[in-house]
C-alpha cells in the first residue's frame, strides 16, 4: 500500500513462507516477525493444566480447576444471553464435587496447542449432551509450571 502507512513483510525462519509485519500507524510501534510455534516437550507441558481441566469437567471436583488455572483467572463467555466474568472461586462453585449424570457421553477434544516462550494458547471443543462448547485458553509457564491465565467459550445448542 502506497503511502505513510505502508506494509512490511518480513522472512520467517521457515524458507519460502512470509509473515506480514502490522500496519505501521503514526507513533505506534511496528512488530518485528513472528517465529514458528514449540513443539514437542514445551507443547506437552502446556497440555498438562488442560488434562486437569478435563478432569475437573469429568469428575465435577474444582480442585481439579484450582491445579489448572491460576488464582487470578477469569472464565468469560456468554451465558443465558448475557456476558458473564467468573472469577476462579466462582468458576469453581459451579460444580459440586459429583459427575453429571451423563457423564458417560460427554466427550472432550484439544484441538489445538501452540506455544511460543513462556506462553501458549489452546483450544478444546467439550461435548456435553445438546451443548457443544468451545473453549479458549490462554496459558503461561510459571515457576510451577503451565497454568490456564484464562479462558473464554462460546456454547452452541
Amino acid at each position: 500500500m502506497a503511502g505513510r502507512y505502508g506494509r512490511s513483510v518480513c522472512a520467517s525462519r521457515r524458507p519460502g513462507l512470509r509473515i506480514p509485519r502490522l500496519w505501521r500507524m503514526p507513533g505506534r510501534t511496528t512488530l518485528t516477525c513472528m517465529t514458528a510455534p514449540q513443539t514437542s516437550a514445551s507443547t506437552e507441558a502446556a497440555l498438562e493444566p488442560l488434562h486437569a481441566y478435563i478432569r475437573g469437567h469429568a469428575t465435577g471436583d474444582p480442585t481439579h480447576f484450582r491445579d489448572a488455572f491460576l488464582p487470578t483467572a477469569h472464565v468469560e463467555g456468554i451465558r443465558d444471553g448475557g456476558f458473564v466474568s467468573w472469577t476462579l472461586d466462582a468458576y469453581c462453585a459451579l460444580f459440586d464435587g459429583h459427575a453429571a449424570p451423563d457423564e458417560a457421553t460427554r466427550s472432550r477434544r484439544v484441538d489445538a496447542v501452540e506455544v511460543h516462550g513462556s506462553i501458549g494458547t489452546a483450544t478444546m471443543t467439550l461435548r456435553h449432551g445438546a451443548d457443544t462448547f468451545t473453549d479458549v485458553f490462554l496459558l503461561v509457564r510459571t515457576a510451577a509450571g503451565w497454568r490456564i491465565a484464562n479462558k473464554v467459550y462460546h456454547r452452541a445448542c
